[in-house]
């Protein structure tokens, strides 16, 4: 069985097809419950419609353009008198607020990242483990991961990996030994506190 059609184009293509057919074929079809004059009837109001919603769709694109090229106008002019202002007061924050602008912004120190989230180890094999976790979602712009390892229960901390992506893959791991593992987010400035820790037994 055939399948209704979903798109404007192809609803149309048929509803002239129907109003064809009806017509032609009434000692077949002698009683529709719509008949071809009243599809035709709906099919003229969808297209003095659709025409009309393009009308306005091309009036709503030319507004637009007007309200765009005069924002750029507008735009440059403004760029202009700033220009200008900077100019005439030599960057003077205080002056140029005067006219709602301000002097060149100073540098902000970067920041050391946040703390790494939601640490798990959801791979393992002989000798190898998959870690992934979820970067900082405050601090400054992290610029890689070092990943830590230690014996439980308590042995020192040591780096084992560096890694540029959230998840990484640690192989050639020492066997038959249960070790925790963490992950710190580092970058120019310093490195974030240490993530949750997980436990894996190799």
């Amino acid at each position: 069985m055939a399948t209704f059609p979903r798109t404007e184009p192809q609803i149309v293509a048929l509803a002239q097809e129907m109003v064809t057919g009806l017509t032609a074929n009434v000692a077949i079809y002698a009683d529709p419950p719509i008949t071809p004059a009243a599809l035709t009837t709906k099919l003229t109001a969808y297209t003095t419609a659709r025409n009309a919603a393009v009308a306005a769709q091309a009036a709503a694109e030319d507004t637009t353009a007007t309200k765009d090229a005069a924002l750029a106008a507008l735009t440059d002019d403004m760029k202009r008198d700033i220009r200008y202002a900077e100019n005439t007061v030599s960057g003077d924050d205080a002056k140029l607020k005067l006219i709602g602008w301000g002097g060149k912004a100073t540098g902000q120190a970067l920041a050391a990242p946040g703390q790494c989230r939601t640490l798990e180890a959801p791979k393992q094999g002989e000798g190898w483990v998959f870690l992934d976790w979820k970067e900082p979602i405050d601090g400054g712009k992290l610029a890689a991961y070092t990943v830590q390892r230690r014996e439980r229960p308590s042995g020192p901390w040591t780096d084992v990996a560096t890694a540029i992506e959230s998840e990484i893959t640690l192989s050639a791991q020492t066997r038959n030994k249960e070790f925790e593992y963490r992950v710190i987010a580092i970058n120019k400035a310093g490195q974030g506190e240490p993530s949750n820790t997980v436990m894996v037994v190799l």
